[in-house]
């Protein structure tokens, strides 16, 4: 049995009967966006200040990165039974919390004296994290109405997708006008503005389950989460066949297998009901996520070495140059709501996937060192309108198949899936860039003494460093480098170009079923009157 509750003043803001009115839903709509572009910002913000905290802080390369990481490793470690807890505790006293230890940890981060202090406030942010982000989009799918969700779904998607990379923008501008500490009042600003309107305007909800909570799933769970996202954070680094990446990863897979077998014994009392992904639209909704984020992330991986290394770029040049795809992303997913309600959610992902393949195999064929940025921007406009349009019906395909009182075990099943897909194309992609780089750069080294060409063949920042030293190889360094670059580039290109052409054919034969929307939906979707 399930109740929808709102607190105390929340009839201020609702229209008849207890519904939220549309100015009330346009408010709700802009409060959980901020939280999570505060929560979605954190996650790629530090990446511009590497150096920084590695000269301030006395750190290590391995101990900058673990500053970097443990954000993102606690906070899909505990997306699902937080998440859990909010849908038994309350939706709205669960969002107040996390914002409010996401908005300390951000102070506290942005004071650290120490590397120590720094890790430990990165991982109290990621208990923020996890508790705003599965809570933000259950407050949407348990508050808009039905044929007003998917719009409402579509921005919370924009959000999620586009706002790393405008987070990245801001931090670097922040970087380079001013101290690298001041990257922390960005999410701090959000979180407080966030705070306001979720005190005011958001109403709570709650579930009464029949069940006691599933601990044991919640502790194996985030076991699970750790160990294989542990694996794919750490394998690039220490190597596939570390022992501790062994160990780590062998960890993961049989928590992993002992909480579908405990899922499976609970039944119904279940922390996630794992029969549910035998739905077309569970399975297909995760899995295209699983990809299109796995591509996005590991697409950011290539770029931004061939922004600085091969054209020389600044951080904040490169980044500014993420940004078409970015904005394209970020409209398509407020388009696919219609699109989906025209053609149906299966015939969207499909399109979006066909797009986000197109403009793989573009920047496979035209990327070359003389042709630039031009040589590439086809290819990135394509990649973010087909990210867009495949992200929203595929979320809303996840958040559909689970029922009202487990929406923020729906949402942070959509986070961890992202999660995954984001650690998983990092580590997939830049294992084939650096592969292909090294097999096309030991043919180019001939001539170069050998100090200059072992740096070099460590990779292209590498080379970059070490071509004033070779004399007068220092050119031919450069450039064979550069060539090599963009042939390790090409080959992850041409890899992920071939996932994104299985996922097609998965979508198109197994995916989510396409529904005839109801006339009232659609004039609804078309009409203009869906808060945005």
């Amino acid at each position: 049995m399930s109740t929808n509750q709102p607190l105390p003043g929340a009839a201020d803001h609702t229209g008849g009967g207890g519904a939220p009115d549309a100015r009330q839903l346009r408010t709700i709509l802009i409060a959980v966006s901020i939280a999570l572009m505060a929560v979605i910002a954190s996650v790629s913000g530090l990446n511009v200040a590497q150096t920084h905290m590695a000269v301030e802080f006395g750190a290590s390369q391995n101990t900058v990165l673990w500053i970097i990481n443990i954000y993102t490793l606690a906070l899909a470690a505990l997306l699902l039974p937080l998440g859990a807890v909010g849908d038994r505790l309350g939706r709205k006293p669960m969002l107040i919390t996390g914002l409010g230890v996401f908005g300390l940890a951000s102070v506290a981060a942005g004071l650290a004296p120490t590397a120590e202090v720094m890790l430990a406030s990165r991982v109290a942010g990621g208990v923020g994290a996890a508790m705003i982000m599965p809570i933000t989009l259950a407050v949407i799918t348990s508050t808009f109405p039905k044929e007003q969700r998917g719009k409402a779904i579509g921005v919370w998607t924009a959000v999620a997708g586009g706002g790393g990379i405008l987070g990245m923008f801001l931090s670097a501008l922040l970087v380079d006008v001013a101290d690298w500490r001041r990257l922390f009042v960005l999410p701090v600003v959000l979180v407080l503005v966030a705070l306001a309107m979720t005190v005011k305007s958001v109403p709570n909800s709650r579930e009464h389950p029949r069940h006691s909570f599933d601990t044991v799933g919640a502790l194996v769970s985030t076991v699970a989460v750790v160990g294989l996202i542990f694996v794919l954070h750490e394998g690039p680094e220490r190597g596939w066949t570390a022992p501790v990446t062994l160990i780590s990863l062998a960890v993961g897979l049989v928590t992993a297998l002992s909480f579908v077998a405990w899922e499976l014994h609970r039944r119904d009392a279940s922390l996630l009901d794992v029969r549910l992904f035998r739905e077309r639209s569970l399975a297909g909704g995760s899995i295209t996520l699983l990809v299109v984020f796995g591509v996005q992330a590991g697409i950011a991986v290539v770029l931004f070495p061939f922004f600085q290394a091969v054209l020389g770029w600044s951080g904040l040049l490169s980044t500014v140059a993420m940004m078409p795809m970015a904005v394209m992303m970020m409209m398509a997913s407020g388009l696919a709501p219609r699109l989906a309600a025209r053609i149906g959610a299966r015939s969207t992902m499909a399109t979006g996937i066909a797009l986000a393949a197109l403009g793989l195999t573009l920047m496979a064929l035209f990327v070359s060192v003389d042709g630039g940025y031009l040589s590439i921007l086809p290819g990135l406009l394509a990649m973010g309108t087909g990210m867009g349009l495949s992200m929203t019906p595929s979320t809303e395909a996840i958040t559909s198949s689970l029922p009202r009182e487990e929406q923020g075990v729906a949402s942070a099943l959509n986070d961890v899936t992202r999660e995954f897909g984001t650690a998983l194309g990092v580590a997939l992609l830049g294992a084939l860039l650096s592969a292909g780089y090294r097999n096309a750069i030991d043919d180019e080294l001939d001539g170069i003494p050998n100090g200059a060409a072992d740096t070099a063949r460590e990779g292209i920042a590498n080379a970059v460093e070490v071509a004033p030293s070779a004399g007068p190889h220092a050119q031919n360094l450069l450039h064979a480098a550069q060539q090599s670059f963009v042939d390790g580039w090409q080959q992850a290109m041409w890899t992920g170009a071939a996932v994104m052409a299985a996922l097609f054919v998965h979508v198109a034969l197994r995916g989510p079923k396409n529904t005839a929307p109801a006339a009232s939906s659609h004039k609804a979707e078309t009409s203009g009157t869906i808060p945005a």
